[in-house]
């Protein structure tokens, strides 16, 4: 089968298109015939502070969706055929192997290119406006840098929620493209400069809820930005800044909750321990429609290198597939 591998222990990190076997199943493993995986940016940076670098080429890829092609020992639940979506290990290729406790159905409604877009990006978001985030109906929501994927997840999730969601963004054309699928205020800027702009919209009050998907470039204009007991959810490097400072006295006064947002760094057993949850809170949105992926382009498996490339320039809104044919 066709599968490729990331070598970390470059920068940037470099892609090798390999023929490799098609493994059988380990007990507690399905495999998952490929039908379109999505990138992640988080996938292809080089940075030790992140944990990322590894020593040797290692199959790329963790979001993807498709049909169960073979079951492991002691795999309940699953059958030959079904349609899963979630991560896998080394999704950019034609086969890929996941923990079962990591699968999820993928519903009906969702074409396959949507489902594979869908399985990092909203176990994301429902960690940062669920889980830790504890968003509710009416407050104030805001996303830096809201036209890349887990930015574009947040804003359909909590406009789901009854949310009021304010976006920053460098194009005025990504905010008008999103203002049609929820988007109340879109702020034209990609400087550390929002924060007066935040607090009229929300009359003074600042956002309840803060999702910094840029990185340490805004994240003190961030914490102007918030409200009394705010909450900050850390979670993108778009600028590659990994430093920031902090203003303490106004953590301390206001009473914040800054909290970071990395799926790599969770143990198997946290991430499947946090299945039941998601699939209760956020997966209905999902298979009854009030949340659809969305889908910027799509490139087949072999033009993975050119579908990098669109990736970092920063060009699309929303998530960007490989279809594997």
């Amino acid at each position: 089968m066709k599968s490729w591998f990331l070598r970390s222990d470059t920068k940037p990190s470099t892609l090798e298109l390999r023929d490799m076997p098609v493994a059988e199943p380990k007990a507690g493993e399905i495999r998952v015939r490929v039908r379109a995986a999505s990138l992640n940016r988080g996938e292809f940076l080089s940075s030790p502070a992140l944990g990322h670098g590894a020593p040797a080429a290692a199959p790329a890829g963790s979001d993807c969706a498709g049909e169960v092609d073979a079951i492991g020992a002691d795999v309940t639940g699953w059958k030959i055929g079904d349609r899963v979506m979630g991560t896998a290990r080394g999704a950019y290729a034609e086969y890929a192997m996941f923990d079962a406790r990591l699968a999820n159905i993928a519903p009906p409604i969702l074409s396959w290119e949507e489902a594979a877009a869908a399985p990092i990006t909203f176990m994301t978001t429902h960690d940062m406006l669920f889980a830790q985030g504890h968003l509710k109906a009416g407050e104030w929501l805001l996303v830096t840098g809201v036209s890349a994927g887990v930015g574009v997840a947040c804003l359909q999730t909590a406009k789901a929620m009854g949310a009021k969601i304010i976006g920053t963004s460098g194009s005025r054309a990504k905010l008008d493209r999103l203002k049609a699928i929820g988007l109340d205020i879109g702020i034209e800027t990609r400087k550390p400069d929002f924060a007066e702009a935040v607090l009229d919209a929300t009359g003074g009050k600042g956002a309840d809820l803060v999702v910094n998907n840029v990185g340490g470039s805004v994240f003190a204009e961030c914490i102007k930005c918030m409200a009394f007991q705010g909450r900050l959810a850390t979670v993108g490097y778009l600028d590659k800044t990994f430093t920031a400072e902090i203003d303490l006295a106004t953590l301390h006064s206001k009473r914040l909750h800054l909290f970071g947002v990395s799926a790599k760094h969770r143990p198997v057993h946290e991430r499947a321990a946090m299945q039941p949850r998601f699939r209760s809170d956020l997966l209905p949105m999902l298979a009854d429609g009030r949340i659809k992926p969305l889908v910027d382009k799509v490139f087949s498996l072999d033009d993975l290198q050119k579908a990098r490339e669109f990736m970092e320039s920063n060009s699309q809104v929303g998530k960007i597939v490989i279809k594997v044919s």
